[in-house]
């Protein structure tokens, strides 16, 4: 089952963890939104920056530092997702307590990891 993920801290940089997951998903056929720091084009699929708005996100990959997210709690609380996936680094107990009030499940967890062993 395809589950629209939107990766927020996404990169062009291919050494980067959030590609590597943005290609993975694709190639896994999760359909992807992708937010960065700049706006280029990976795999077909543009890296937007801002918070531009996004309907039926199941998933949200967090790539960015816990000192940045503040900037996005509202945002992420909007789209409603069904999940918010921390990835190792970008752990954020204020945002899990958020996540959480708002009956969002929450997974510290690797998204490559998880889809290598199918538990995405």
């Amino acid at each position: 089952m395809s589950k629209k993920t939107l990766i927020l801290g996404a990169s062009p940089n291919p050494e980067r963890h959030s590609n590597k997951a943005l290609i993975r998903l694709k190639r896994y056929g999760h359909e992807v939104v992708a937010i960065g720091a700049k706006t280029q084009i990976v795999e077909g699929i543009e890296i937007q920056v801002g918070q531009p708005w996004a309907d039926d996100i199941h998933t949200i990959a967090m790539y960015i530092n816990p000192s940045l997210q503040a900037n996005y709690y509202d945002y992420i609380i909007s789209l409603k997702p069904k999940r918010i996936i921390f990835n190792p680094g970008t752990e954020n107990y204020e945002l899990i307590k958020l996540g959480r009030v708002n009956d969002i499940e929450i997974v510290e967890g690797c998204v490559l990891v998880m889809l290598c062993t199918n538990n995405y």
